[in-house]
């Protein structure tokens, strides 16, 4: 393995680390669970993803071993991470989890108050 490989490698890491400091920073800091939910999706997702293309890089530099194991990792994540977390934000919104006092804008109230006008109509 090449000393530019290494630096490339480290660089990955450590841009991974970052942005999962940011990630637990931004749960810590944060006022409500819909941009905790935004935080721990976006940033931790990339600093994974990140930290599993870097150990990829080093055992196919290091050893010419390709892993597919890393690779499909790499897949399960990028797909999962940000729709599980669009799921439980979506479920926390529609059991009236309450929204933080400095948020200023509501995009799913108006859909939510027809869902509840058609329920109504429906149960007649």
């Amino acid at each position: 393995m090449t000393e530019a490989t290494s630096y490339v490698i480290g660089g990955l890491v450590i841009l991974g680390s970052l942005l999962s400091l940011v990630t637990t920073i931004g749960l810590i800091r944060l006022p409500d669970v819909y941009c905790r939910s935004h935080a721990a999706s976006k940033s931790s997702t990339l600093g994974v993803l990140f930290v599993l293309i870097a150990a990829m890089l080093y055992f196919w530099f290091d050893s010419q071993y390709f892993s597919a194991r890393l690779l499909l990792g790499i897949i399960f994540v990028f797909i999962t991470a940000p729709v599980g977390a669009h799921l439980m934000t979506r479920a926390a919104y529609y059991t009236d989890v309450k929204l933080s006092n400095t948020s200023i804008q509501d995009d799913l109230r108006d859909k939510k108050e027809q869902e509840e006008a058609q329920l109504k109509r429906v149960r007649g």
